[in-house]
């Protein structure tokens, strides 16, 4: 993999950690923690994604897209992603 393109996964890999930090502040995670906690347990999220990559035939540059679009996932489910 080139220097550019590991400049630009590690920059999605940490847009990605960013973006999970909101979450470990929410009153009510920090709830369901301190209850797990206090039954005599030790919590831990692992969270796996899987980024795939393939090299366009057409080089010229997009435009990256600017807000949230939605798709819908194969079981039914919504997808929302934002910049």
């Amino acid at each position: 993999m080139d220097q550019e393109l590991q400049k630009l996964m590690k920059e999605l890999g940490n847009a990605i950690n960013d973006s999970l930090d909101p979450i470990s502040e929410s009153e009510r995670i920090a709830f369901a923690i301190g209850e797990i906690r206090k039954a005599g347990y030790d919590v831990f999220l692992v969270i796996e994604a899987t980024i795939g990559l393939n090299r366009r035939e057409d080089t010229k540059e997009e435009t990256p897209r600017m807000g949230p679009s939605t798709e819908t996932s194969a079981d039914g489910g919504k997808i929302v992603w934002t910049s």
